[in-house]
């Protein structure tokens, strides 16, 4: 039985209840499923990607999982988008080029994170490491999605504008055909 010390509510989500707590003495994050969910196997999904994912550390790290519950790492951080409207050229480019490694990395595995292409609750990044939260909704597939949905998330409007005023342009035409390329892989 886990012990987990000074748990309070953290966050909800549409199909669960986040708290924050402390196990030995590091800070842990408890996801329940809601009552009266119908959300089939949201948990364990989560706590499935988690383990398969725990080697590339980008995810957080499994605790303890059960029936309508899993315990993992507390990840620290800042959204993406409060990240990049606050850091600096260098530290944009750098930090966006790691997230485009984890998506290849997802892509080359086969799995499809989702929300990729809007994921501004779903990476957070703490000392210009980016780390990636919230699997319950992932899943296996031939075709993964992860680095060209987090390319429109790049050029969406609303990134565009804090990119551009870094001095950080994409070129969309450029980008294109690259994405073109790297699909048809």
């Amino acid at each position: 039985m886990l012990k987990i010390k000074n748990k309070k509510f953290y966050s909800q989500g549409k199909r669960s209840l986040v708290y924050l707590g402390t196990l030995n003495k590091k800070k842990v994050i408890i996801k329940k499923l809601k009552p009266n969910i119908k959300a089939v196997n949201t948990i364990k999904n989560e706590a499935y990607w988690l383990k398969k994912l725990e080697k590339y550390k980008f995810a957080p790290k499994l605790t303890k999982q059960g029936k309508d519950y899993v315990v993992m790492e507390f990840i620290q951080g800042e959204r993406i988008l409060d990240f990049l409207e606050k850091a600096n050229k260098s530290d944009s480019l750098k930090v966006i080029s790691k997230i485009i490694d984890i998506c290849k990395t997802l892509d080359k595995l086969n799995i499809t994170k989702q929300e990729m292409h809007k994921p501004v609750k779903h990476i957070l990044i703490y000392k210009n490491n980016p780390r990636f939260i919230d699997f319950e909704r992932s899943k296996f597939s031939k075709k993964p999605k992860n680095l060209t949905q987090f390319c429109q998330f790049l050029t969406s409007k609303k990134v565009s504008l804090i990119l551009n005023k870094k001095g950080i342009k994409i070129n969309e035409h450029k980008l294109r055909i690259f994405l073109k390329k790297y699909k048809s892989r």
